[in-house]
C-alpha cells in the first residue's frame, strides 16, 4: 500500500464534497464565511483522524453485527470532545457552527471512512487516510466559504477585499448561492481531472 497515494486521494482524486459528493449538509449551511469552513473543516479532521484511529485498533475485536453503532459511540465521543473543546476555547466559532458540530457524529464522510478504510486497515494507513480525506474536506470548505464570504460580502475572514466600492451580491451567502458556487466548482474540478486524464 503507497501511502502518498492514500493521503493525497482525499485532496484531489476522492476529495469528499468536490468528487464524492459526501457531507453536504454541513458544507452548504456553514460556508457562508471563510472562519467557518475552516473551524468545520478542522473540527471534523480531528473526529476524523481519533475516530479512524480508534477503529482500526479495535476492529478485530467487533463482532460484525454490532460494528455500525460501536463506530457511532466511537464517532460521538470524538465529537462531544471537540464540541467542548471548542466550547471553551473558540466560544464564537462554536456558537457560529451551531447544530452541525454534533451533527459530525451522522456525517457520511466519517463513518464511511470508519466502516470503509479503518476497519479493513491497520493503524498507520488509518491514520494517513483520516489526514488526507482530512485535508481535502477542509479545503474544499475553505475554498467554497472564501468565494461565499468574498462575493456576497466582500470579506474574508472580515477583511475588505474588493474596497469601499464593492456592491456584495447577496444571494452568495444565502442558500441558492451555496449550490451555484458549489456547482460551479464541482464542475471545474470534473474539467481539471478530464485534462489531466
Amino acid at each position: 500500500m503507497n501511502l502518498w497515494d492514500e493521503f493525497s486521494k482525499g485532496i484531489i482524486k476522492e476529495n469528499p464534497i468536490f468528487r464524492l459528493v459526501l457531507g453536504m449538509c454541513p458544507t452548504l449551511a456553514v460556508s457562508t464565511t471563510a472562519i467557518n469552513g475552516l473551524g468545520m473543516g478542522i473540527a471534523s479532521t480531528v473526529v476524523l483522524l481519533g475516530s479512524n484511529i480508534v477503529v482500526s485498533l479495535v476492529r478485530s475485536w467487533v463482532p460484525a453485527r454490532v460494528r455500525i453503532p460501536i463506530y457511532i459511540v466511537i464517532i460521538a465521543s470524538f465529537v462531544t470532545v471537540t464540541g467542548m473543546v471548542m466550547e471553551a476555547y473558540f466560544y464564537n466559532l462554536y456558537k457560529s457552527l451551531g447544530i452541525f458540530l454534533p451533527l459530525i457524529v451522522v456525517n457520511c464522510i466519517i463513518l464511511g471512512r470508519a466502516e470503509g478504510f479503518a476497519s479493513k486497515n491497520s493503524l498507520l494507513p488509518s491514520i494517513v487516510d483520516a489526514i488526507g480525506m482530512g485535508i481535502g474536506f477542509t479545503l474544499a470548505l475553505f475554498i467554497l466559504a472564501s468565494i461565499r464570504e468574498a462575493l456576497g460580502s466582500g470579506t474574508i475572514f472580515g477583511i475588505n477585499v474588493f474596497g469601499a466600492s464593492y456592491r456584495p451580491i447577496l444571494i452568495m451567502i444565502l442558500p441558492p448561492g451555496a449550490f451555484i458556487a458549489l456547482g460551479l466548482l464541482m464542475g471545474a474540478m470534473n474539467k481539471l481531472q478530464k485534462s489531466e486524464g
